[in-house]
């Protein structure tokens, strides 16, 4: 079974169907997993819309009609010769690239690099929701030069602390020792303190331009038309800035491959050339999603030990997935997840 989303676009909405669905061959070091839990993360509310369907299409991810989703946790009933370190029966976390497969369906094929053992005593539902965002943030973060054994005492601004990936980027930064200012909507203030940000700044009340410029780095996870200010936060030797909300995606759906990206490229120079007269040695990314093994490994450990957190505000099945996207469309700071019918 796969929940198949037809791409809304115009006047047209998303529909979400759970159909039937051939099943794959498995390769051999590839792991059948037998999805009992998949999260519905905001890219997947988004490319329901026909957002970067143009990008995506390069990945097999561009049609008319999808399965989306990236996270799953689930049950192995079947490996490939050369999978050793998981077994049929074994209940395991991972993630789905990006293309035509999708985690939405009742079971995956995967390779076993993206697929991790479920530590005893974790649930399922609190390992489904890290593994796209937290590896969105890894790639932040070793674009702009931040890692454990050099972000001790750095200053580190995350603007929409409020969202996952600024949850995820307060409770990673903070363990590594950062002092992290969160800049979220008043409602969530208590959350990012309470998750280890150092202090918390208002956004619907204070603007960013009055924020002191004395970062060593900036996370923008907010909204693009603030990412001048946000990276205005750095002083002269900072590390670096990186964004998740640039245009890259948007720009060659509306405008097409060729002008699309020369529009990409000329904001990316104006932004880089802002920060080269703040900062002249700082890094500038505009960060995508790309599964990472070390981001995964990461995940692993902080499950033995510290588990990450995020809370989880909706729950469904597979077969009533609408309520689910509705949740995440509405802008929760809390996640949503798609569970298996029984």
């Amino acid at each position: 079974m796969a929940l198949v989303c037809r791409v809304g676009g115009g006047a047209a909405p998303r529909s979400l169907r759970w159909v039937p669905a051939q099943r794959r061959t498995l390769k051999l070091d590839e792991v059948r997993v037998q999805v009992c839990v998949a999260s519905v993360n905001p890219i997947d509310v988004k490319r329901a819309a026909g957002y970067g369907r143009k990008v995506l299409s390069l990945l097999g991810a561009g049609g008319r009609e999808l399965v989306l989703g990236n996270d799953f946790a689930g049950v192995v009933t079947e490996v490939g010769p050369n999978v050793l370190h998981v077994s049929p029966g074994d209940r395991v976390w991972g993630l789905v690239p990006t293309g035509p497969q999708g985690a939405h369906r009742s079971e995956v094929c995967v390779p076993s690099r993206w697929v991790r053992p479920l530590p005893a005593g974790t649930l399922m539902v609190s390992a489904a929701v890290l593994p796209y965002t937290f590896t969105t943030l890894w790639r932040a973060l070793k674009a702009v030069g931040l890692h454990q054994h050099n972000a001790a005492s750095k200053h580190v601004l995350v603007h929409g602390a409020g969202g996952a990936l600024g949850q995820l980027a307060i409770q990673w930064l903070s363990r590594w020792g950062a002092r992290v200012t969160a800049v979220c909507g008043g409602a969530s203030a208590a959350r990012c303190l309470a998750l280890g940000a150092t202090q918390v700044v208002d956004r619907g009340t204070t603007r960013l331009s009055d924020l002191p410029s004395d970062c060593d780095a900036t996370l923008n996870f907010g909204t693009w038309a603030d990412d001048a200010d946000v990276l205005g936060r750095l002083h002269a030797g900072a590390l670096g800035h990186a964004t998740t909300v640039h245009p890259l995606l948007g720009h060659i759906d509306d405008r097409g491959w060729l002008t699309g990206g020369l529009a990409c490229l000329r904001e990316w120079q104006a932004m880089r050339g802002r920060q080269r007269a703040i900062a002249p040695k700082a890094r500038y990314a505009w960060t995508v999603f790309k599964p990472d093994v070390d981001a995964m490994d990461a995940i692993q450990s902080s499950l033995l030990s510290q588990p990450l957190v995020l809370e989880v505000g909706h729950h469904t099945r597979f077969d009533q997935a609408e309520s689910a996207f509705a949740h995440v469309g509405q802008g929760h700071p809390t996640r949503a997840v798609l569970v298996a019918p029984t």
